[in-house]
């Protein structure tokens, strides 16, 4: 659950125009390539330092396999990029992961103040500050806990965003937007159940002469991308399988849209949905299990979700931006200059 459910194409481009090691900033962001570890990590090393750089590690074996517990020699454990990231320490080391979990130990080591998202699975002394879920439950006085994921939606991503998509402000409104994912181990979700959730919004975006738009993910079921040609053609909207379908509009519709409709299945989506202005309806919240329906209760608890209804009434929104306040609770705790 802690993995992301970006699409096959980054649904967030937070990892662009990053800096070489060989021109490194004061802050950098480590991680292992995943979608979901590079978003959280990046989101909170800009947030902390607009220049931070970026690297990205290349696990090897043995220390891959027990990462982040440390074995001789783990210092060449990550590839040419790291080794030459830990021969010039930076100030601020953001992980995120468990192979950026060791590569954040070793950097601390060497000088470097360690920050380390996700829990770590083993003792977070070893870093400075650990950034948890609150659903995972971690307790210690170094760890910050947070609602959901990180990332860097906020009302200047959304405002530039919505520039860089312009062309989907041509939508009718109300723009529906549902972000997709897929059943998993904590959401029993079912191919029926999804057909008929297509059905139900298309129906509710014609009735109101809106548009009705669809994006997948990494683990959305073929069968489900399949049923995306089921929507009529009538309806305006964008339904996007994959790459097939032209470049991923995930951030732009998330920008534009009126309202957000999510499969309850990821952690990373419904925090980057929450952090929108807009309102966010949840789809059989209730068959979630574990620290997934943990999550989503609490959100529901907040009042920035609602379950999924025919109404589909719109409500008052407070952003949930959690980036923002994690990298000022950083600042804090490790004495850092005000951005």
């Amino acid at each position: 659950m802690g993995e992301a459910n970006a699409p096959r194409s980054q649904r967030i481009d937070s990892t662009s125009a990053t800096i070489p090691v060989a021109r490194m900033t004061s802050t950098v962001a480590l991680h292992d390539g995943r979608a979901g570890n590079a978003r959280q990590a990046m989101a909170l090393a800009r947030a902390l330092d607009a220049d931070a750089g970026e690297c990205r590690l290349q696990p090897r074996a043995p220390w891959r396999w027990l990462a982040p517990r440390v074995l001789p020699g783990a210092t060449h454990g990550f590839g040419g990029e790291f080794a030459a990231l830990i021969a010039r320490p930076p100030a601020i080391a953001v992980g995120c992961g468990r192979q950026a979990a060791l590569a954040t130990r070793l950097l601390r080591a060497r000088g470097s103040r360690a920050v380390q998202i996700l829990d770590p699975r083993i003792d977070a002394r070893h870093w400075d500050l650990v950034v948890a879920p609150e659903h995972d439950g971690l307790r210690a006085d170094n760890v910050i806990q947070m609602l959901g994921s990180l990332h860097p939606v906020d009302d200047l991503w959304l405002a530039q965003t919505r520039r860089d998509a312009a062309h989907l402000a041509a939508l009718p409104s109300p723009q529906t937007v549902l972000l997709v994912g897929g059943p998993t181990r904590h959401a029993a979700l079912d191919d029926a159940g999804f057909a008929a959730l297509l059905a139900r919004l298309s129906a509710h975006a014609h009735h109101e002469s809106g548009s009705f738009s669809v994006v997948a993910s990494r683990r959305t079921p073929d069968a489900w991308r399949a049923s995306l040609s089921n929507v009529s053609a009538d309806i305006p909207g964008i339904r996007w399988r994959d790459e097939r379908d032209g470049p991923n509009p995930y951030a732009g519709l998330l920008a534009h849209a009126n309202r957000i409709a999510c499969t309850p299945d990821s952690v990373n989506m419904l925090s980057e949905a929450a952090a929108t202005l807009a309102p966010v309806f949840v789809w059989s919240a209730d068959i979630a299990t574990g620290r997934l329906r943990a999550f989503l209760d609490a959100l529901r608890s907040r009042g920035r979700v609602r379950d999924l209804d025919d109404a589909l009434a719109p409500f008052a929104v407070d952003p949930l931006r959690e980036t923002a306040r994690v990298a000022s609770e950083v600042r804090r705790r490790l004495a850092l200059p005000i951005a």
